[in-house]
């Protein structure tokens, strides 16, 4: 990475009415970084990338991208940034290159090296051999990798992609990001993405937890994990709620439900499971024990797992996806 800055965001806030769907957040993204924006539905991810792209304007604070403010440089900075939105954004009755060519067209690519490019990157993505046919026909994954090399076509210096794998299966998701960790190679880039998956995030050379419009922690996912220190065991009984109390007072335990499981963290797991059957006073149907793990991160910084919090901010994530359109 380059001690160069590609993204500097200062306090910046985005509201809607009264509710504040980005809080004040504060980030640096180095040149050449893989960046990743970490956080449930409806944190506040897509709004923040959204304000970086200039699609929104921020309510407050500033942002630069590539060295250009957001606000007063709205044309600078999409000259210089890739974007692969969440949502499909290609024409399903253009061909592959017809649709890489409109674009070329919007970001004024030079005729004369139009043909050459669309080749280049099309090839990093494996479509070539498909540039002519119909976008209508292709998978979910090829699609969004059509987009991700729709993004490259004006040579960005920074790319952005906002849940670049949303939807697709386990195997396209590890292809797609394949393709992406060759960009480092090829591509002088700069990379910054958001995700709700914990394994996508393991990629990231950074990342910053978000989670209702703030940034909780920015680290690197190794130092993150080490941060937790302690192991997450879960346990499944007939009474979660005296399961919970026992744990608080027979070992100064706190424990909660998360997942629908009973959840707590001790250092040394599996030496400490035996203990927790003899000494808990309580029958015990089911317990599985983890090393810390992005998603332990996540608990222990904002106090639920990542699935819990998707769970309470579905309803608010669609109705902030709505105003942000508006």
């Amino acid at each position: 990475m380059s001690t160069e800055t590609a993204v500097a965001v200062n306090r910046l806030r985005k509201t809607y009415g009264k509710t504040e769907a980005v809080k004040g957040v504060d980030l640096e993204v180095a040149s050449g970084e893989v960046f990743g924006f970490l956080g449930p539905n409806g944190a506040g991810k897509t709004t923040t990338i959204s304000m970086l792209c200039t699609l929104v304007n921020p309510t407050g604070g500033t942002a630069t991208v590539a060295g250009h403010d957001v606000v007063r440089e709205r044309d600078e900075v999409r000259r210089n940034i890739g974007l692969v939105f969440q949502d499909p954004t290609l024409d399903g009755y253009l061909s592959a290159e017809q649709n890489l060519r409109f674009h070329a067209e919007l970001y004024g690519v030079p005729k004369a090296i139009v043909g050459d490019r669309i080749k280049q990157v099309m090839e990093m993505v494996a479509l070539w051999d498909r540039k002519d046919a119909k976008v209508m026909t292709f998978s979910g994954g090829m699609k969004r990798r059509l987009e991700i090399a729709r993004g490259l076509l004006h040579s960005p210096r920074v790319l952005f992609l906002d849940e670049p794998t949303v939807g697709l299966d386990p195997q396209t998701r590890a292809a797609i990001w394949g393709y992406i960790n060759q960009l480092r190679i090829s591509e002088d880039i700069t990379i910054f993405m958001t995700t709700h998956y914990m394994d996508e995030a393991e990629y990231c050379d950074r990342i910053a937890i978000i989670d209702h419009g703030e940034v909780v922690v920015i680290d690197s996912p190794e130092r993150l994990k080490a941060s937790v220190g302690k192991d997450r065991v879960q346990i499944h009984t007939r009474d979660d709620e005296a399961a919970i109390k026992a744990l608080r007072d027979r070992f100064g335990l706190e424990a909660a439900v998360h997942e629908g499981a009973v959840t707590f963290a001790v250092a040394s797991g599996e030496e400490f499971v035996p203990r927790l059957f003899a000494e808990l006073g309580m029958p015990i149907t089911a317990v599985s024990v983890s090393r810390p793990s992005l998603d332990d991160v996540f608990m222990s910084y904002t106090g639920s797992t990542i699935r819990d919090a998707e769970a309470g901010d579905d309803n608010n994530m669609a109705w902030m996806r709505t105003m942000a359109r508006r």
